[in-house]
């Protein structure tokens, strides 16, 4: 049963616990953990697409507690971050899960000019990505010049607002014809999401789609669909464009559909086989987060009952590192592990469920 009191005391738990793993991990780049410790991909991938989650998630605990601890590390992450921008062919179009939701937030609440200039920095990594012939953001790099895949909708954001900071309206541009081109090619008329699709050079032409990170061709990753229900839902607050909006909502619908049945907790494909049962908490928390900002009730019940759900997969314990456990990096990969971005949506959710109003995004 939902209550006010039981978000709040899950909000305290969380604080309990991050406080204390914030000093053990001040001086890394955490993606996931290993017998409760940390790894650290400051040391073993600057460029990893993860690297801002962690800095992400101090900011988030400073905003809902004003702990000082958690500014002091999430600034110190942001320097570590520095040095992927050393190796700027190993960066891709994740450069706003690392900078904007990093240096982006340290400067629209503190207005640092080194925070901005490094988030415009990545901005314009970005935006250079952009095929104007085929209306869309590369995301890869080697010889996938017209691959795009659905988690492209998360860090388009940034471009939103180098167009509101810069003034130019050219950054914005560039967001909103990747997201039509996106709506196009990768949603289904179901309301299922296609992972992975590969597009004409020339003219952005659909030439055909792959499995990716989910079961195969044709199937539905968990992720992916979370990853469309929040990057639409923030291409409509950005916008105003109220067929992003319906575009969210038609993956929200699909995606409620396939976790009705599995008490709110997603699979890793929706599509997959019945065995094994492989589940992935981090799209039920990333579709949490999205769900709150759809605008209706029944949107609002299904993230609260997500929640809630992933309770019990959270470690609590101040003595590890990790939160959400029970993650899946893809279905035929690495799972039931935890992983950063897990432990920030899951906190972002909470953070929205108490009132906190500051987007990330």
């Amino acid at each position: 049963m939902y209550s006010p009191e039981i978000i709040d005391t899950i909000w305290r738990k969380i604080d309990e616990k991050l406080c204390r793993t914030a000093v053990r991990s001040a001086d890394k780049l955490p993606y996931t953990a290993v017998d409760g410790v940390h790894d650290n991909k400051a040391e073993t991938d600057i460029t990893w697409w993860t690297n801002g989650f962690w800095p992400a998630l101090m900011w988030l605990m400073y905003l809902g507690t004003g702990r000082g601890v958690y500014r002091a590390v999430a600034e110190k992450a942001e320097l570590l971050l520095d040095g992927a921008f050393l190796k700027y062919d190993g960066l891709h179009h994740d450069v706003g899960f690392m900078w904007h939701i990093s240096s982006g937030v340290n400067y629209r609440l503190f207005g640092g000019e080194k925070s901005r200039l490094r988030t415009l920095y990545a901005a314009d990594i970005l935006a250079a990505r952009f095929n104007p012939m085929g209306r869309f953001i590369r995301s890869w790099n080697d010889d996938r010049v017209g691959w795009v895949i659905i988690d492209s909708m998360m860090n388009i954001p940034l471009l939103y607002w180098a167009e509101k900071e810069h003034g130019d309206p050219r950054y914005g541009y560039v967001a909103r014809l990747h997201a039509d081109t996106v709506l196009r090619s990768h949603i289904r008329d179901d309301g299922s999401v296609s992972h992975i699709v590969s597009l004409s050079p020339s003219d952005g032409s659909y030439i055909e789609s792959f499995g990716g990170q989910g079961y195969g061709v044709g199937s539905s990753w968990s992720r992916g669909q979370a990853w469309a229900i929040y990057g639409f839902a923030l291409s409509y607050i950005h916008t105003g464009d109220e067929r992003y909006l319906a575009a969210a909502r038609r993956v929200a619908d699909y995606f409620i559909s396939c976790v009705e049945k599995t008490g709110y907790v997603a699979r890793a494909d929706f599509r997959a086989p019945a065995e094994p049962d492989i589940i992935d908490s981090t799209a039920s928390a990333i579709a949490a987060c999205g769900l709150l900002e759809l605008g209706e009730e029944k949107y609002r019940r299904a993230a609260i009952e997500t929640v809630l759900a992933l309770e019990k997969y959270c470690d609590f314990s101040p003595e590890t590192d990790a939160l959400l456990t029970m993650g899946a990096e893809a279905y035929h990969g690495r799972r039931g592990l935890p992983v950063i971005y897990g432990d920030f949506f899951y906190a972002e959710a909470i953070y929205k469920l108490r009132g906190g109003k500051f987007l990330f995004w």
